[in-house]
């Protein structure tokens, strides 16, 4: 039976916010002993004519110029992870989001060309965080610059119905990059507290008892990982009120 693990994808359109996540990307699926897939997906046409006849040129490798360009910049650059490289035809909203059913992680810059440079997630970004099967990582412009390793690795955490995939990934990260980690629960009643995993909180002005249950709910969740991640044990848990006007997240 292979046990090889899953390639870490990244998408490259020839964008600086592409070149930037490839780099992300890079540095992941060595710290994961993973290859990294590297695709492209562009709707590519030889004319106006051939678009309207809906004759599409679908290129191969040797003829994207993106991916060429990737590979030249790559060529002899030592301490690579296991590269390899695939183009698809189609718009990346609609081909990337497919490509996560065989991925352990995908990597996409926040926008592409052509993005509006006010908005945080570009739509490419958006359907894959969105539709894909696998975890989204949606690397940011260089403001403020990225560090590696990071001092803290987020979890949301929905205790109403709490994804184990996400937990364990928030967990995952956080061991691999020795970071700590912060696990932030939403609930729509005023208080908030602050708890280990196992332990409830006393709220430092007046906590409710809806906070007091998401905290218990959430800590019940987190156990068994903590005990599996032991370096975790005691991760705070922030138990925060959503704003009147919050817009919830998609599950």
């Amino acid at each position: 039976m292979d046990q090889s693990p899953r390639p870490v994808i990244v998408a490259v359109d020839g964008s600086a916010n592409g070149n930037r996540a490839l780099e992300w990307a890079i540095s992941q699926a060595l710290m994961a002993g993973a290859p990294l897939r590297i695709v492209h997906a562009r709707l590519y046409m030889n004319t106006i004519g051939a678009a309207l006849s809906g004759a599409f040129e679908e290129p191969g490798l040797d003829s994207d110029p993106v991916l060429i360009r990737v590979r030249e910049a790559l060529h002899g650059r030592a301490g690579l992870p296991p590269i390899e490289y695939a183009s698809y035809p189609g718009a990346p909203d609609q081909v990337l989001p497919g490509l996560g059913e065989d991925a352990q992680l995908m990597i996409l810059g926040s926008r592409g060309r052509g993005g509006f440079a006010s908005l945080l997630l570009g739509s490419n970004g958006i359907a894959c965080a969105s539709r894909a099967a696998c975890p989204v990582v949606v690397v940011p412009r260089a403001e403020p610059p990225l560090r590696d390793p990071y001092g803290q690795v987020v979890l949301g955490l929905n205790s109403a119905a709490p994804d184990e995939s996400t937990t364990y990934f928030g967990f995952r990260e956080a061991a691999r990059r020795g970071a700590r980690l912060q696990v932030v629960v939403a609930h729509a009643w005023p208080g908030r507290t602050f708890t280990a995993v196992g332990a409830i909180g006393t709220a430092a002005h007046g906590e409710t008892a809806n906070a007091h249950e998401v905290a218990a709910l959430a800590s019940a969740h987190l156990r068994p990982y903590a005990e599996r991640f032991p370096d975790h044990t005691n991760c705070p848990v922030a138990v925060v009120p959503l704003e009147e006007d919050a817009v919830p997240a998609a599950a």
